[in-house]
């Protein structure tokens, strides 16, 4: 373990500066490096790099913790791991809760924790434009899968490797999942009058794929149910009615992108076209001159070398000539 921990540490780059110096009103102090408090899931989440550095303005102060990661993903991923179930909804991002010291939140591939006074929102969204290396890939669909009636709040957990499907739902083998397929799921607890039950929802790349590891999944002696290239899937379930219709509500939805009609500044296409119209007028003439010129001093060329031209052949006749 410990070697672990030295070789993810080692990964992270140094001098690699996240945080600011200042925060609205709050100036920072020591910033120190992070180790992973789980070498093997962070990883998989794709941890890169950590900070963590506290803010004082006077006698208020704050501890900021930061964690940069490879992608959205991973962020969602990691922000799920860390959420406590005492956790209440905030609008500070998209994904964000109250907690009792603070506050966590994820913005792009980056995840922070807040303990103490939490910063105005102006100062915060300062804070995410300035940060290095963003991805703003928007989050998998997948996360939004999850049957609303009956989940426990906070108990969302999304899983990218064996090393969080085996923190969160250990029956399932990895081999059974196969992330070697690009496998992603999301998991989340229900409550039912004969106690807790676990739902994981594995997406697959296609249908097909889909059903036969459904039919893998039977096997283990769990309740799966197929919908498109999504498995859902509760191992040994106390409450058989309960998981039928927590399963019930897992459904496929197919989203479409639309590509929608760039606004057009009418002054300025209209400018660019007569623009370009003179342009290529311009152009058209100056061919014409160059082309006129070059005919005409070949003529007088062949001339000089004493060579008769077409207009030597031609004969005048004048009307009133007899």
């Amino acid at each position: 373990m410990l070697r672990k921990l030295v070789l993810f540490v080692a990964t992270l780059p140094l001098g690699a500066a996240i945080l600011p110096d200042n925060l609205g009103g709050f100036a920072r102090g020591e910033t120190r490096t992070l180790a992973a408090q789980d070498p093997s899931l962070y990883q998989e989440f794709g941890v890169v790099a950590g900070e963590e550095a506290q803010y004082t303005s006077g006698q208020k102060r704050f501890t900021a913790t930061v964690w940069r990661l490879r992608d959205s993903t991973g962020a969602l991923a990691l922000f799920d791991a860390q959420r406590p179930a005492d956790a209440t909804p905030a609008k500070l991002t998209a994904l964000s809760v109250q907690t009792p010291d603070g506050a966590l939140l994820a913005y792009d591939n980056y995840v922070f924790h807040l303990a103490g006074i939490i910063p105005e929102q102006k100062d915060l969204d300062l804070v995410f434009l300035g940060l290095p290396q963003r991805d703003n890939a928007p989050l998998p669909a997948l996360a939004a899968n999850l049957p609303k009636d009956g989940l426990i709040p906070n108990s969302e957990r999304y899983i990218l490797g064996p090393a969080s499907l085996g923190r969160y739902e250990p029956r399932i083998a990895p081999s059974l999942a196969a992330f070697h397929l690009g496998t992603e799921a999301q998991l989340g607890r229900y409550r039912t009058p004969k106690g807790d039950l676990t739902l994981v929802i594995f997406s697959y790349p296609t249908p097909n794929i889909a059903r036969e590891q459904q039919e893998g999944f039977s096997k283990l002696g769990a309740i799966a149910k197929r919908s498109g290239p999504l498995v859902g899937v509760i191992v040994q379930p106390a409450d058989l009615d309960a998981a039928e219709r927590v399963l019930a509500g897992v459904q496929y939805a197919g989203h479409l992108t639309l590509n929608e009609k760039v606004p057009v500044n009418e002054g300025l296409f209209l400018y660019k076209l007569f623009l370009n119209i003179f342009v290529l007028s311009g152009v058209l003439i100056g061919l014409s001159i160059i082309v006129g010129i070059g005919f005409g001093g070949f003529r007088i060329f062949r001339r000089k070398l004493g060579k008769p031209g077409d207009d030597d052949l031609i004969q005048l006749l004048r009307i009133g000539d007899k």
